[in-house]
């Protein structure tokens, strides 16, 4: 199978610097015209992103399913789900991308499967104790005739985090696990057969040729003995980021499982990769995960959660930095991903939203669309000049802002539905991308069918109108990861520099960074030659909400 080789020494290998685009299939392009983006809709695409600079692409699930979590609820590992094409068009899709020299991370849903899996069928089908219910967490109820639920967990997506199983012989009988939905069983990773299983799923697509994987949850896949009761604060993050001592994140046997898959991977040439998806209280703990033997990236969080103040986010760059650089791993950067409000709206909100809300129709605390935007490429300005490795999550490039205004009745996130409507969930991150201005679904596909609707007012961001127009959020995006790899900004590390307590300000090499997080302007002085301004502006005299990249004369 197509695979890209490159074999670095320790310290040099392609994932510790590289610019990683997020591709959300069902949403990036859709070649069957169905309304659902599928793999040889990003094939057809694969040019657009060798133009825009990206190191890798990561493919969001594309696997076997029925959908009820967008992909999240696996039924096969080893397949495409039809929606979204079959082996050979994945097959093709990465022998086109590493052609262009784009390298290919596949997600992977450990902690849980879908309930239809096979293993999960098989469980309902068999008694209490059984091996096939061992694979997952299955535990009799509390209460006279088991009619509670083992403890008191609640779901990310909110109810219980319990669902009662009907035996075979039709009475209500245990009780499975499930962190997300009721169609998401976890699955039980203190079972070998379990951890066997998924070594031969990371085989099967390693054989392939990928370069990696991104691993979704990867801090959920052990749970404290005992499984004790427990509830989060009222305000906390839905994943967990801001708690410590959750019995169902971040626990301490997680570490064993990504020791054991760095092994499978280092039997591969190419310095494949492992990125997780960790939602913990501090980057100390975070970091854990990506010490020399374990996984090689994971995402920075506590990054993405800063608001939009100099002071905090000095301290998360600085923090970051000597926490991952103290186990000898890159730091990460992200701002944006499928979960997540996108960043040219987050950045501009005004009222408190946790990770999960959401921002619809009825939200408290809209962001100001201009505002928004201005921040957000001053934001994605600071980050591509950051050490590290930068995810780029689809359409950001495009600056495009949260749909907010999506109709209740086109709503799909089961977020949306277990909460009654009280929380909006992540639809709003997740529209279908907007290629081609006066095309059908803005390019989408040829057919104008969209899974969920698009903004009217995405037409003024459709790429071909952002390809023409020099001072676009595209070609803001183009000219910064071009200079990122001209200048190998990826590697080393930065000094500090004093613009003012309203400023984010460093140095690489002879190339200074300053982005201006206040309300007055901040001059840069004399003998300036700016190389990038995330913001058009005269003179010299930084505006409020904008960054830039130059050198002195």
């Amino acid at each position: 199978m197509a695979q890209l080789e490159q074999f670095a020494a320790p310290g040099s290998e392609w994932w510790r610097t590289a610019v990683i685009y997020q591709i959300y299939p069902r949403s990036f392009a859709d070649a069957s015209g169905d309304g659902i983006g599928d793999l040889p809709g990003v094939t057809s695409r694969l040019d657009d992103l060798k133009d825009l600079g990206v190191d890798a692409i990561w493919l969001s699930p594309f696997m076997t399913s029925p959908q009820k979590d967008a992909g999240y609820d696996v039924t096969d590992y080893r397949d495409v789900d039809p929606l979204f094409g079959t082996l050979a068009d994945f097959d093709e899709l990465l022998a086109q991308a590493h052609a262009r020299g784009i390298r290919v991370i596949v997600d992977l849903v450990p902690n849980h499967s879908s309930d239809q899996h096979v293993w999960f069928q098989q469980a309902l089908k068999a008694a209490p104790g059984s091996p096939e219910r061992a694979r997952y967490i299955f535990r009799d109820g509390k209460g006279e005739n088991g009619e509670l639920p083992p403890n008191n967990w609640e779901s990310v997506f909110g109810g219980g985090m319990w669902e009662r199983v009907i035996e075979a012989d039709g009475t209500p009988g245990q009780w499975y696990l499930h962190i997300f939905d009721a169609t998401q069983p976890d699955f039980d990773w203190t079972n070998e057969e379990v951890r066997e299983e998924f070594r031969s799923i990371l085989r099967f697509w390693l054989d392939r040729g990928v370069d990696g994987f991104r691993v979704d949850v990867a801090h959920g896949m052990i749970k404290a003995d005992g499984l004790p009761d427990y509830m989060p604060p009222t305000d906390a993050d839905s994943m967990g980021g801001g708690e410590d001592d959750v019995p169902y994140w971040g626990q301490d046997g997680v570490h064993e499982i990504y020791r054991d898959w760095h092994e499978v991977l280092a039997e591969y040439d190419g310095d494949r990769a492992l990125a997780g998806e960790a939602w913990l209280p501090t980057l100390e703990k975070t970091a854990l995960w990506v010490r020399p033997d374990e996984m090689h990236q994971t995402f920075n969080f506590p990054y993405l959660m800063t608001h939009w103040d100099a002071a905090d986010l000095r301290a998360v760059i600085r923090d970051s930095l000597d926490a991952f650089g103290g186990v000898g791993a890159p730091s990460t950067w992200v701002l944006s991903n499928h979960d997540v409000v996108r960043h040219a709206s987050r950045l501009a909100l005004t009222a408190d939203n946790p990770q999960g809300e959401g921002i619809g129709p009825k939200s408290a605390g809209k962001p100001d669309p201009a505002v928004g935007l201005s921040r957000g490429r001053a934001a994605s300005t600071v980050m591509l000049a950051l050490p590290g490795s930068a995810y780029i999550y689809q359409g950001e490039e495009l600056g495009l802002p949260e749909a907010m205004e999506i109709p209740d009745e086109f709503r799909q996130d089961p977020t949306w539905f277990r909460t009654n409507g009280e929380r909006y969930g992540r639809d709003g991150c997740r529209v279908p991308l907007p290629w081609t201005a006066d095309a059908p679904a803005f390019g989408f596909n040829d057919t104008g069918l969209s899974w969920l609707p698009q903004p009217d007012e995405w037409a003024a961001s459709a790429r071909d109108v952002e390809a023409s127009d020099p001072d676009s959020t595209l070609n803001l995006y183009r000219r910064l990861i071009a200079l990122r790899h001209e200048r190998e900004l990826g590697y080393g590390s930065l000094v500090w520099e004093d613009a003012g307590a309203n400023a984010v300000a460093f140095r690489r090499g002879d190339l200074h960074v300053v982005a201006n997080l206040g309300t007055e302007p901040i001059e840069l002085g004399e003998g300036v030659e700016f190389l990038v301004r995330s913001e058009p502006f005269a003179g010299t005299a930084l505006p409020p909400d904008t960054a830039a990249w130059f050198i002195r004369a």
